[in-house]
């Protein structure tokens, strides 16, 4: 957005009545002491509104409005949080008294709520940015809209669900140094769900889209016709889909949205707080190779429009380009400001929580793996026999040994370079450190994901993004169930 941070800032004072001498005497009063290593106040007001349709009726349409204050003060490695709802100078002062005392005692860093219990719903502000504020009928009509375009697609689609999802979240992170860092976000994301159905044979397929960027652009015809098309398109592909073969396989990933295996098996093992800790399977690694020469791969927050990008973090640390491998050599490890801080180093703008009522904690941005000079079509073709897999569905990761499993929701079955069918119920199983050294081809086809990536760590969940070119990886455990 384009709101000039002091313009944030004055809309919080107005509203809330947080004025920098109000700002000063809380921090003052309750965070400066020798003991404290860090402290700082994160203001939020977001609103969101959803949108669903199912089958041509709305399920669901509605808006919501959340408002709250984190406090987080740090001793060493021990954190002190708490949150309130209320803005007024007495709870933002219990709120950081109740953090100081967390702090000193070495306690859980779990939220604690000072929130007034019988805090009156008028203290909710109502919302008033127009970048929401679409008259709703025009919302409704984009899904319905994909429900025609989908359902022209073929006469074997059974059932259509099309949802619309927006966000203006605006933050404001005074910081212990007197730093003042505000800004106003927005996030916008579409999803297309289609059941295409043959005889018995029911089968899925999706397409999702959005980011931080413009409405209008969103949700141009083009746009939708692309994803009723897509998301038609691998449902039929499903009903012709035979069992999988299962065993040790070379795979080959498709560019974009397959990059969530990267974002899972590698991505959080090189977050600051797991390898300060000594629990990844990256730590105490930097400067060895740890993947194939032709890996680099980087976190960005800074690239314009995409759904994990951010101009600052929710520390008020600007976010950057990152480099963590470089030529299969690790580089570094994404660091929000406590771990930089006891990791000697600085942080990398990856500080990130879900909301004012969760602590920050080190987290990915946009996780890219570069491209490479093969041709993917060589690439392919390089398959003596394997899977290709070109969308991802759920996935799972464990931090400690680096092992993974992953569900292909869209994947062929390959011999001699020719893709032979599609197949259905495909893992991919693994381990993270592992599967980079393994990789022999790398694609100069490198594209983004469309922006529909959240990703989930102790229980907070952040919009992220990921990219990857196509890419072969020899050697991978491929379970199926023929």
């Amino acid at each position: 957005m384009t709101t000039p941070p002091h313009e944030i800032a004055l809309f919080f004072e107005n509203q809330f009545g947080t004025s920098p001498r109000v700002l000063d005497r809380v921090m003052g009063a309750a965070a400066l002491s020798p003991s404290v290593d860090d402290a700082d106040l994160y203001f939020e007001y977001t609103v969101r509104e959803h949108y669903s349709l199912e089958d041509g009726i709305v399920k669901k349409a509605g808006q919501d409005v959340s408002q709250g204050v984190g406090a987080r003060i740090v001793s060493g490695e021990r954190t002190g949080f708490a949150f309130t709802e209320e803005f007024d100078p007495k709870a933002l002062t219990r709120a950081v008294e109740s953090a100081r005392r967390i702090a000193d005692r070495g306690g859980s860093p779990s939220p604690l709520s000072v929130s007034s219990p019988n805090r009156p719903a008028t203290d909710l502000f109502p919302a008033t940015d127009l970048t929401l504020d679409r008259p709703v009928p025009d919302k409704i009509a984009v899904l319905e809209a994909l429900d025609r375009l989908a359902r022209s697609q073929s006469n074997k689609v059974v059932q259509v669900m099309a949802s619309l999802a927006s966000e203006i979240k605006t933050i404001q992170v005074v910081r212990r140094d007197g730093t003042i860092v505000a800004d106003r976000i927005p996030l916008t994301r579409i999803n297309l769900s289609v059941i295409a159905q043959e005889g018995d044979n029911r089968q899925t397929g999706t397409f999702g889209w959005g980011g931080r960027t413009d409405y209008a652009g969103l949700v141009a015809m083009d746009r939708l016709s692309h994803a009723a098309h897509e998301a038609t398109r691998q449902a039929l592909v499903n009903l012709t889909a035979r069992p999988c073969p299962s065993g040790t396989m070379d795979v080959v990933l498709g560019p974009g949205w397959p990059g969530i295996l990267l974002h899972e098996a590698i991505g959080h093992g090189l977050e600051g707080d797991f390898n300060r800790k000594g629990t990844s399977a990256f730590s105490g690694r930097l400067g060895e190779r740890v993947a194939s020469p032709l890996c680099t791969i980087i976190d960005d927050g800074t690239i314009p429009g995409r759904r994990g990008s951010l101009n600052v973090d929710d520390e008020g640390t600007p976010t950057q380009r990152t480099v963590l491998i470089e030529d299969g050599i690790l580089k570094g490890y994404l660091q929000d400001r406590q771990n930089a801080r006891l990791m000697g180093t600085r942080s990398t703008g990856n500080g990130r929580r879900e909301s004012y009522a969760h602590p920050v904690m080190p987290r990915m941005t946009n996780t890219v793996m570069m491209e490479g000079e093969s041709d993917p079509r060589e690439i392919l073709a390089s398959l003596d026999r394997g899977i290709y897999a070109v969308n991802f569905g759920g996935g799972q990761v464990d931090i400690t040994s680096g092992k993974f499993v992953f569900s292909m929701s869209e994947a062929y079955y390959v011999e001699k370079g020719k893709i032979l069918y599609p197949v259905k119920g495909a893992t991919l199983i693994g381990n993270g450190p592992d599967v980079l050294t393994k990789v022999r081809m790398v694609g100069n086809d490198m594209a983004l994901d469309t922006g529909v990536g959240t990703c989930g760590k102790d229980g907070q969940s952040v919009p992220v993004g990921v990219g990857l070119p196509t890419i072969r990886v020899d050697g991978i455990t491929v379970g199926g169930t023929h």
